[in-house]
C-alpha cells in the first residue's frame, strides 16, 4: 500500500507552497535549463537579424551600384540635350537680339527649365525615400513577441 501511496503523491500536483525535496533541487537546474534556452532563443534572433540586414545590405547596394552607373550615362545624355535644347531656344530670339544676347539667353532659358524640373524631381524622390523603413521589421517584430513572452512566463 506504501507503493501506491507514492505513487499517488509523486503523480499529483504540488500546491502552491508545498515543494518536496527533488523540487527544490531541481529548481536551479530549471532556471538554468531557462537562461540556456533564453540564449539560444536570442542567438537565433540574432541570427535571423543578421540574414536580415545582410539581404537587405546587397538589395540596397546592387541597387546603389546600379543607380550610380544610370546616373553617369543619363547625365551624359542629359548634357548633350541641354546643349541643343539650348541652341534650338537660341533660335528663336536670333531675329530680336544679338547672338551673343540669344545665346545666354537660350541657355538661360533652358537651365531654367531643367532646374524646375529637377527640382521637383528631386523633392518627389526625396519624400519618397523618408517613407521606406531601413529598420528589420520582422526581426523587431520577433523581439516584441520574445520580450512579451519572456515577460509573460517570468
Amino acid at each position: 500500500m506504501s507503493e501506491l501511496e507514492r505513487r499517488a503523491t509523486a503523480a499529483a500536483p504540488a500546491r502552491a507552497g508545498e515543494y518536496t525535496q527533488a523540487d527544490i533541487e531541481t529548481l536551479p537546474g530549471l532556471f538554468g535549463r531557462l537562461g540556456d534556452d533564453v540564449m539560444r532563443l536570442l542567438d537565433a534572433k540574432l541570427g535571423l537579424l543578421k540574414v536580415e540586414l545582410k539581404e537587405e545590405a546587397a538589395s540596397y547596394g546592387s541597387a546603389t551600384a546600379l543607380l550610380a552607373v544610370g546616373g553617369v550615362i543619363a547625365a551624359i545624355g542629359f548634357a548633350l540635350l541641354n546643349v541643343a535644347v539650348a541652341f534650338f531656344v537660341t533660335r528663336l530670339f536670333f531675329m530680336s537680339f544679338t547672338p551673343p544676347i540669344s545665346y545666354a539667353l537660350g541657355f538661360l532659358v533652358t537651365g531654367g527649365l531643367y532646374l524646375i524640373v529637377g527640382g521637383a524631381i528631386s523633392l518627389v524622390m526625396k519624400n519618397r525615400l523618408t517613407s521606406l523603413s531601413a529598420a528589420p521589421e520582422h526581426s523587431l517584430e520577433e523581439f516584441r513577441k520574445d520580450k512579451q513572452w519572456l515577460k509573460n512566463e517570468i
